[in-house]
């Protein structure tokens, strides 16, 4: 999968061949991954898939997950000028975005640590690009959530709109879907929350709700459902995340690791 997610990349890219080739004749070269800005490293895989198509050497000097300081060298990649220079902006593109990524997850995570609570992706990717942007966000440090439909029963407010009752959802649902497979209800109120849990909820998804709701909802799964997992979203951000965290829920979702990643500064250069 990882190689044709590659092989498109370039293809985009270099479409019918690169018109330098065409004028001057191909010789050994070197290039420089330099840091221009702080981050966490990210696209090591991806890069590494594109070298062996294009047959080029790297050396890491930062690996996947790794932090690194404005003005550190990442890699060192050699071969052949021809290859190295079609797949330069290919290899900078999936470095930029994953470790971007990475990077702000990584901020968010090491506010929630002290807390024991888990940070989670979602579902809000850039179309065909799920797999490359949750894997940035677990080298950042967090946990992917489901990675489809096919993987967790998620029973969202506007599905909510459309079950009259449930308790008969959840029991009818329980004989149809995989039996490792876990249901998760949002519930925006804390009465909602209590009749998620009383419904057979592996999961409750406690949205928008304050850090103060949240509390009571945290209180009341533990005296009657402990067995429940409580997962927070909705408009968490860096600013908030630490109060949320510290509520004794579970889990924390947010979308924003992925569509708030501002991109950091990488350049390669020729030796």
């Amino acid at each position: 999968m990882i190689e044709e997610f590659v092989k498109a990349v370039l293809a985009e890219d270099v479409g019918r061949g690169d018109l330098y080739a065409l004028v001057e004749p191909a010789r050994s070269a070197t290039a420089n991954i330099i840091a221009k800005s702080d981050g966490v490293v990210a696209g090591v895989k991806y890069v590494d898939v594109l070298a062996h198509l294009e047959g080029l050497h790297v050396e890491w000097f930062k690996e996947d997950s790794q932090e690194f300081a404005r003005g550190e060298i990442i890699a060192k990649i050699s071969g052949s000028s021809h290859a190295l220079l079609r797949s330069e902006r290919s290899i900078l593109n999936m470095l930029l975005h994953a470790s971007s990524i990475a990077t702000l997850t990584r901020k968010y995570v090491k506010l929630i640590q002290p807390y024991g609570t888990k940070l989670l992706d979602t579902r809000k990717t850039r179309p065909l690009l799920r797999n490359f942007e949750k894997y940035a966000t677990r080298t950042g440090g967090a946990t992917n959530h489901r990675m489809g439909l096919d993987d967790c029963l998620m029973l969202k407010d506007t599905h909510l709109k459309t079950i009259e009752n449930l308790d008969e959802y959840i029991k009818t649902a329980r004989t149809k879907i995989p039996f490792t497979c876990k249901i998760e209800v949002e519930a925006e109120s804390f009465e909602m929350a209590v009749l998620a849990m009383s419904a057979g909820a592996d999961i409750v998804m406690c949205d928008n709700m304050t850090p103060q709701l949240m509390q009571e909802v945290v209180k009341y799964k533990k005296e009657h459902y402990p067995h429940i997992l409580l997962e927070a979203s909705g408009n968490i951000s860096l600013d908030t995340i630490e109060s949320f965290a510290a509520t004794g829920i579970d889990a924390i979702s947010s979308g924003s690791l992925i569509h708030q990643a501002n991109w950091i500064d990488l350049s390669m250069k020729v030796e």
